[in-house]
Formats: C-alpha cells, structure tokens, sequence
C-alpha cells in the first residue's frame, strides 16, 4: 500500500514533535517511518503507532515520551488547526478498535520505562463515518471504510433441523436416553434427560448489483458479502449488470483487497447497464433449480433501475419466493426512511415477493443489517 502525500505530511510532522520532545529523530529515521507505514494501512493508528514505536524509538525508557507526544498529535481531538486526515484516522479507530496508550506518569512502586502501550477493543462514539453515505464520501475515506466492513463479526443465520441433540435445558424429554438410564437403574432413573433441536447455519445468497446506477455502493457490499463469505462456508456471491457471474470463488481470498480485485477482474459488465429480470432468470435455471436457493436466504442488492423486462422480473421474482426461504432486498436509495415505498419499476413489480428490506447506503446501515441477520430464521 501506498502512502500519499498528506499521510507523508503528517507522519514527517509527528516525527517533529518528536524531535521537540527530545527524541532524536533524523531524516533517515523518517524515511524509515514511513516506508513502514507504507507496508500496513496508513488509517489505522494501531498500524501508526507500532511502525513508529519500531523504527522512531530506540531506547525502552524513550517510551513514555512517545507515547505520551503520540497521544497528543493524534488522539488529543483539543488539539488547535486539527487536520481532517488526523481526524479521519482517529474517527476510524474510534469505530473500528479504540487505541489505548497508558498515561506517561508511572503509578507508585512502577518503573516508568516497563510502560507498554495497549491495543484494546471498545465500544466507539464516533459517529461521523458511520451515518456519511457512501456516495458522499471521499476516496480516502471510502477506503478507510472498507476496512471497517470487513472487520464487521457477522453471524450467519441458523435453522432448526429435524435431528435433536442432548440440552440440559431442552424443550422436551429424551425418551430414548431415558429409556436407556431406566434399565441401567434397573427402573430407578436418577434424573431426566432432555433434548433439542439441532441447529445448522441456513444458507445464505447475495446477489448484487454492480451497474452503473449502483457504482457508489457496490463496492461497499461487495466488501460487505466479502465478510459474509469469511463468516462462512455456506454463502454464495454473485454480481449482475447484464448478465449473471459467480464469483464466490474469487473471494476465497485470505486479504479483502485481493479478493475485490480478483472478483472486479471476473465481472465483464461491471460500471455497465441494469438487467435485473434476465440476471435473477439467469440464477434460478443455472442454479437456484439445481438447490443453491433451497432453503436460504437470498439478498439482492439493487437499486431497482431495471432496463430488462419487467414481466421477466415479476415471474422470476415469483420462482425465486418458491424455491428460497426468504428474499432480502437491500436499496440505497431507502436510506433512514422508515416508511419506505418502491419508486423504481424494478422494485415496484418485485414488491410483493420481498420479505424485508434494507437500506445499505452507510456504514451504520451495514452493521444493523449484520444485526438483524443473525435473527433471520
């Protein structure tokens, strides 16, 4: 990864303040600090602040110093002529993981250079990036963003099998187990024994919308399926312009940027026009059919400008409610709009076969809806 010239700015300027505090900082020194940077990711602080405390610090009782000057240029939001890449770098900590460097005064009875800086997961307040719609934001902070998508923990759905498996606390009792501890007993059982049903992840489909109409969003959802996919095994991802493609395959991939361009590299119509009714007719006789649909939820993520037939869409739509156990529609264009009603012909003539929708268009929209799937049954 790349460091641009403003990251460059700010990381030379810490290197400065570090010089004023006392730490001898050269010109190489920076060089090197930002050759580091440039290795990990220059909007996450927890990656600015090791590259720094690896390659800026050279003695243990140096420590506190840069602790404490790295929590005043970069954490201190009182700080006067604030840029607003120091801003985003710290909103995006904030929401992603909190970093937590100690106070530089030692407590009694401790060693000021044995202070070591922590990294620590908590809850965040920043709510900037995360209620910014995607099409608003700039390409620095869609980057930053995607970063955070992926780091989403997402729960797949789970359904209830017609197999039972021992639970202290089940609903019903475990007749067999009981008769089985009856003639141990020699008809004097001790306790009962309960049971319940097994629970198995439902499967789970994205199909997305990378048309032109969509080009603000569908990057973001495709890092969102990208988690999704992570989370696992039972998730299939498509992308749909013109045609279908699976590219469930393509996100097998252990880094997320790999795997977008990977996929991004297998979709031919991407940027492209909207066929939604040809795309969905394309799935259900390739595969739907053939038992990927069967059971599962599928999520569709369009904005409903349709360019195809709309009877194609209305009959494929129609097939896909009979053979999938639930469709989630995902719409940018909903955005926090409780009341929301379809405007767009694609949406208008797929309304009545869609089960819930969702907006999609922001970070928050994103992790609600990671939320609410694991409660989809």
């Amino acid at each position: 990864m790349t460091v641009g010239t403003d990251f460059v700015d700010v990381l030379v300027e810490f290197g400065e303040e570090l010089r004023d505090a006392g730490i001898a900082v050269g010109t190489g020194d920076a060089m090197t600090y930002v050759q580091a940077v440039s290795l990990l990711n220059p909007a996450d602080l927890g990656d600015v602040y090791w590259a720094g405390r690896g390659t800026l610090v050279s003695r243990r009782d140096l420590i506190p110093t840069y602790d404490r000057v790295f929590r005043k240029f970069f954490l201190d939001v009182e700080t006067q002529g604030d840029s607003e890449l120091k801003a985003m770098m710290r909103a995006t900590t904030s929401t992603a993981a909190t970093l937590e460097v100690p106070s530089p005064d030692p407590g009694e009875g401790e060693e000021s250079n044995e202070e070591e800086a922590q990294l620590g997961y908590m809850a965040s307040g920043a709510q900037v990036w995360r209620n910014k719609a995607f099409a608003a934001c700039t390409d620095q902070e869609l980057a930053t963003i995607r970063r955070i998508v992926s780091d989403i923990k997402l729960t797949p759905p789970r359904r209830r099998t017609r197999r039972t498996i021992t639970a202290k606390n089940g609903p019903r009792l475990d007749p067999r187990r009981m008769a089985r501890e009856t003639m141990r007993a020699h008809g004097n059982p001790t306790r009962l024994f309960r049971q319940k049903r097994r629970l198995r992840i439902r499967p789970l489909v994205f199909i997305l919308d990378v048309s032109g109409s969509m080009s603000d969003y569908s990057r973001n959802l495709l890092q969102f399926a990208y988690s999704a996919r992570r989370a696992a095994d039972k998730v299939e991802v498509f992308c749909f312009g013109t045609r279908l493609t699976r590219i469930t395959r393509s996100l097998d991939r252990r880094k997320p940027d790999d795997a977008l361009n990977l996929a991004a590299t297998a979709v031919f119509d991407w940027d492209g026009g909207t066929r939604i009714g040809q795309s969905l007719d394309q799935f259900i006789k390739r595969w739907g059919r053939r038992g990927l649909s069967r059971g599962s939820i599928v999520v569709i993520c369009s904005d409903g400008l349709d360019r195809g037939d709309p009877a194609l869409l209305e009959s494929s739509m129609e097939k896909l409610s009979r053979l999938s156990h639930r469709i989630v529609w995902m719409n940018p264009h909903k955005g926090d709009v409780k009341d929301f009603r379809p405007n767009s012909l694609g949406m208008m003539v797929a309304d009545p076969f869609i089960d819930e929708i969702f907006s999609g268009h922001n970070l928050a929209s994103l992790e609600q809806f990671a939320e609410k799937l694991r409660e989809l049954r």
